[in-house]
């Protein structure tokens, strides 16, 4: 759980301080206040560029010093992280006082989040799908954040020499490409074990209220993948990237009842989706770790009608999630009782005194 969160110059808000008093927070007030950005200060509290997928100089703000920083005390460790004025694109994370990298909060919090954007992940390109599939594999597995990071390192290095002018060292590209296979099978196995343990703890949820999800993996993974790379040197070459491995992978969602792919069902069915893959991972986490991870719903409340939204609301405090919601209006939150109501308006954020 977050027992403090502060905000020192990110996005609008000049200095912010929130102190729950309940697993349950929902922040409410008017487009533009500064409710999402809250969340999305929070969701810097893990590995990779939080749930706008912002570039860190756009996140300080207007008009301020430069830089901001963010800090949370999480059961009495403080995970902090930011940028300095003199270096607005360098990342700074500390664990406990400590410097850190930002794969290592993954080993303290994890975290997870739904937002408008995210109703067309099934729509979208696979790209977002992996990301997606990524956050949730490193609420399981905090090593899959540094796996994936020296992968994408290999495979820059190895564009960069396939797309050299001069012939480019064989044993150089052999190094490069036997790292991304070793850190390629770390991935793949991640993914694997949680697809197929959400799969299995999928299989016996109901199909309402919320539809149920069949979920597989498609593409090749890592298998063989040195051996594929060396034999696809000259294609990608020609290519300009790497078309071979788990990068290139997909999450494929199948709506259970209907037997039909998520993307070609409805908008709120493919919200329903989501949510129904939230929940899951959100036990699956809470069994394999000892504790829930923090949700962040944003306008979780927003076009679910009134007899869904209750269900909803009963599943999120079965979890044992600590929630973040936004809503324009405390009155989507009717059905839910005992959370924490913070106002927020002009970068101003205020527990209410109802």
């Amino acid at each position: 759980m977050i027992r403090r969160l502060t905000l020192s110059d990110f996005r609008n808000h000049d200095d912010a301080l929130i102190l729950p008093r309940a697993p349950a927070i929902v922040l409410t007030g008017e487009n533009g206040a500064g409710k999402t950005n809250i969340l999305e200060a929070i969701s810097l509290l893990a590995p990779g560029r939080g749930l706008r997928g912002a570039a860190l100089a756009d996140m300080a703000r207007q008009g301020g010093p430069g830089g901001f920083g963010i800090a949370a005390d999480v059961d009495g460790v403080m995970l902090g992280t930011g940028v300095s004025r003199d270096a607005p694109t360098r990342r700074i994370v500390r664990v406990g006082g400590v410097a850190g990298s930002a794969q290592g909060l993954a080993e303290h919090l994890a975290i997870m989040w739904l937002t408008p954007a995210m109703d067309r992940l099934f729509m979208d390109s696979p790209g977002g799908r992996r990301r997606f599939l990524d956050r949730l594999t490193v609420a399981l597995h905090p090593a899959h954040a540094t796996h994936s990071a020296r992968y994408e390192a290999a495979m820059r290095q190895r564009n960069r020499l396939l797309a050299g002018t001069a012939r480019a060292d064989p044993a150089w590209l052999a190094a490069l490409e036997a790292q991304m296979a070793e850190h390629g099978r770390a991935i793949a196995s991640a993914r694997a074990d949680l697809v197929t343990r959400m799969a299995m703890l999928l299989k016996d949820q109901p199909d309402e209220p919320f539809a149920r999800p069949l979920l597989t993996m498609e593409g090749a993974g890592a298998s063989d993948l040195a051996t594929r790379l060396a034999s696809e040197r000259r294609r990608d070459a020609a290519a300009g990237r790497t078309l071979s491995g788990p990068h290139r992978d997909d999450l494929s969602v199948v709506h259970a009842a209907k037997r039909q792919a998520a993307a070609l069902c409805s908008t709120g069915e493919q919200k329903a989706l989501l949510l129904s893959i939230l929940l899951a991972h959100a036990a699956l986490v809470k069994a394999d770790r000892g504790r829930a991870p923090v949700l962040l719903l944003d306008e979780i409340a927003a076009h679910i009608d009134p007899l869904r939204r209750t269900v909803l609301f009963e599943r999120l405090i079965e979890t044992g999630c600590q929630l973040w919601m936004t809503g324009t209006e405390v009155s989507l939150f009717s059905g839910f009782s005992g959370f924490d109501h913070w106002q927020v308006a002009e970068g101003y954020a205020f527990r209410s005194a109802g």
